[in-house]
């Protein structure tokens, strides 16, 4: 072999080589590119996962009010006092950050008032005064007899005022003071009820229990109203004139001695004679 022969044949082929180098960059340049196209999918993929994680949070995502509770006591307590408006931003920040309308306020029950009373009430009216003098009075009594003030001058007098004759609490009343005439008498003390029944009604009310008191009318009201025993009274919401139950206690100067107003019948009569017997 001729030494241009050797040569020849000891140079490398450049063309080989270029094409080879042109060959591995396109090689790399492909996978570059499938690389990045891997990866866009990839982050495509995320997105769309992300967005449907997002919107399958949002559906169990609770409400505002709840979320503000859970954010309300999951912050710990650092001895230290928050206002209302901090603890509100705190809640709608936890809660997702909605505003601060999202969070409803619960609104605190208002008291029930009652629509009525099962028991009569009465108010005491003004009228006689422990002291002063008692107004003379003239009212028809069962039988058809007339009293006054007058017809117990010199004696002390009891007078039970009662709201309607023949009724519970008036039947058991007027039984316990006619029971207790007699220890009355026994201490220079006559008795004496009056209501505003006509005197009929009295008259049946008296033979039915077998009162032995007089049983005086005032329809009118007059001596009613003179004593202060008539007023307002309410009853299942109602408002009403009536008698106020109340016991006169009048000494022989005819001046008032005391006075049981709003009376409880239960015992009543047995106080008023103890009080008597002390005297």
């Amino acid at each position: 072999m001729s030494k241009k022969t050797h040569k020849k044949a000891s140079k490398p082929n450049v063309g080989a080589k270029v094409k080879s180098k042109a060959k591995t960059k396109a090689t790399a340049k492909s996978k570059v590119r499938a690389k990045a196209g891997s990866k866009v999918k990839a982050s495509a993929s995320k997105v769309t996962v992300g967005n449907r994680s997002s919107a399958a949070g949002a559906s169990k995502a609770p409400s505002a009010k709840k979320a503000g509770k859970k954010a309300t006591s999951a912050v710990p307590s650092s001895g230290k006092k928050t206002s209302p408006a901090k603890q509100k931003a705190s809640a709608n920040a936890l809660a997702g950050g909605k505003s601060r309308s999202a969070v409803r306020k619960v609104a605190k029950p208002s008291a029930v008032k009652p629509t009525h009373v099962d028991i009569a009430s009465e108010r005491p009216q003004a009228g006689l005064a422990v002291g002063s003098k008692v107004p003379s009075f003239q009212l028809p009594r069962d039988g058809g007899a007339t009293v006054s003030l007058e017809s117990f001058a010199g004696r002390k007098l009891v007078i039970f005022f009662y709201p309607r004759a023949s009724t519970p609490g008036c039947t058991k009343e007027a039984m316990d003071f006619s029971r207790l005439s007699d220890a009355f008498a026994a201490r220079d003390t006559d008795v004496i009820g009056i209501s505003a029944d006509p005197r009929r009604a009295q008259e049946t009310f008296r033979d039915k229990h077998d009162l032995t008191m007089p049983l005086l009318s005032d329809e009118a009201h007059t001596v009613l109203e003179a004593f202060g025993v008539w007023g307002d009274k309410t009853l299942y919401g109602k408002v009403f004139q009536g008698i106020l139950r109340t016991t006169v206690l009048v000494g022989s100067d005819g001046r008032v001695i005391n006075i049981w107003r709003n009376v409880k019948v239960d015992g009543h009569a047995e106080a008023v004679l103890k009080y008597v017997e002390n005297l």
